[in-house]
């Protein structure tokens, strides 16, 4: 579970720059998920050991700089609903605007951690010029570069700072495993939903966006019980003009966060197209497990060959995490949908799977033997140890002599090798080679 923070502000004052820049700037930090939009508004970040999901919510601005009441307003406050805190930036080059002062009295109102950066402050005379910030009345601000990253680890600092501290769910108080179904608007999600409790719990129209929010439900049918979370349809930036669907976006990132496993929906009749690549994505960032369902299988004209061909595109599309299950099911007609539980419960067992260190090393060292890493400049690798970490997500360390010269094509090789000896389908794994 990650704390969210949004990035507000009118247009053109660098949000963007300053949103990149934010998400890229360590190694440890995660590079953006296009899962929400086209345009890279939703990343994954980590600072001094705390991490924290980010949204920009600058790109769904609609009008001109004048009209303030609409789209700018119902923006800033879904984002000061939803977020944990508020990154405000403003533009050191214009100075306070009208719009930036709407903007201050609306978070003037919040009791959420509010920091206001001053952007494109990248030498001394724009510092000076800052200090009118100050009239907005939000107390502190920080000057940043967002072009060369000048200041932007003084906020971040100040950020992890007060960032709330959130609640540990302990197992007692949260046992059952959540099941996430997502995917684009009208692919079938409350259908498949539906169908599987028995009545009609969820609204289903020919209308896409009709589910607003992350909904869950308690399934305990057929020895199965877990919790069922339906999800708003994730649609890309161009598409999402409502700023109803937006809070809707952030509250389905919010559900694929907090589940173990998603399960995709796919609609049959469109194929597997770019949203639903970026969705997928987004779960595997997440390092969650993960089931795709074709669904409206019934709608297609099929032969001998269709569902091999189809499965065999989704695959392609997929590399190179390609262990994944595929299924093609009807909502409607209730066709596979029993087997989509199953699989969704093995990929859950998958990822909670633990391997004992020394059969893991009687296992993964005589394969490493026979097939070591390459040598680079003479420099032979000696791989002599390896073990599973105490992880929530499959995560895997390989004690070498020199894990430096170990190519990301030799962990291709060793991830392929593990998930033929154990079953990790639908899982997305970690591997480390660390100093011996």
């Amino acid at each position: 579970m990650n704390n969210i923070v949004a990035i507000v502000g009118r247009p053109n004052v660098g949000k963007s720059t300053f949103f990149n820049r934010l998400i890229q700037r360590r190694d440890a930090i995660v590079d953006s998920v296009s899962g929400v939009t086209r345009d890279r508004n939703y990343g994954k970040s980590e600072w001094n050991g705390k991490a924290f999901s980010v949204i920009d919510t600058g790109g769904y601005i609609k009008g001109s700089d004048d009209i303030f009441e609409g789209e700018i307003r119902r923006q800033v406050e879904l984002a000061i609903d939803e977020a944990d805190a508020i990154i405000f930036v403003v533009d050191v080059e214009e100075g306070v605007t009208p719009m930036d002062e709407e903007v201050a009295k609306l978070l003037r109102k919040v009791t959420k951690p509010i920091l206001l950066a001053v952007n494109k402050v990248d030498n001394g005379a724009r510092e000076k010029d800052a200090v009118e910030f100050y009239a907005l009345g939000l107390g502190e601000y920080f000057t940043i570069a967002g072009m060369n990253g000048s200041g932007t680890g003084e906020l971040l600092d100040k950020l992890v700072e007060v960032l709330p501290e959130l609640p540990e769910v302990s197992e007692e108080e949260n046992p059952l495993p959540k099941f996430t179904v997502v995917g684009r608007p009208n692919a079938g999600k409350s259908s498949f939903i539906n169908a599987l409790i028995g009545e009609d719990r969820f609204v289903v129209t020919d209308i896409a966006g009709t589910t607003r929010d992350a909904i869950d439900t308690t399934y305990n049918r057929f020895g199965f019980e877990f919790k069922l979370v339906d999800t708003a349809g994730i649609r890309r930036k161009a598409k999402v003009k409502e700023d109803l669907e937006f809070y809707s976006v952030m509250r389905s990132v919010r559900a694929i966060e907090h589940s173990d496993v998603c399960i995709l929906m796919i609609d049959a009749t469109r194929g597997f197209e770019g949203q639903d690549q970026n969705i997928f994505w987004l779960a595997e960032k997440n390092r969650k497990g993960i089931v795709i369902l074709v669904n409206k299988w019934d709608l297609i004209e099929k032969d001998t060959m269709s569902t091999r061909d189809y499965e065999r595109k989704i695959r392609e599309e997929l590399q190179p995490f390609t262990d994944v299950p595929i299924l093609f099911v009807s909502a409607l007609t209730k066709q596979r949908l029993l087997k989509a539980l199953e699989v969704a419960v093995e990929v859950y067992e998958n990822r909670k799977q633990r391997i004992a260190t020394s059969k893991f090393n009687d296992l993964m060292l005589p394969i490493i033997e026979a097939y070591p890493p390459p040598a680079i400049k003479g420099k032979y690798v000696k791989i002599k140890y390896c073990m599973q970490l105490p992880t929530p997500t499959p995560q895997f360390v390989f004690f070498a002599n020199l894990p430096q010269y170990i190519k990301e094509p030799y962990k291709r090789f060793i991830e392929n090798k593990l998930r033929e000896q154990y079953n990790f389908s639908g899982v997305p794994i970690d591997i480390y080679f660390r100093q011996k």
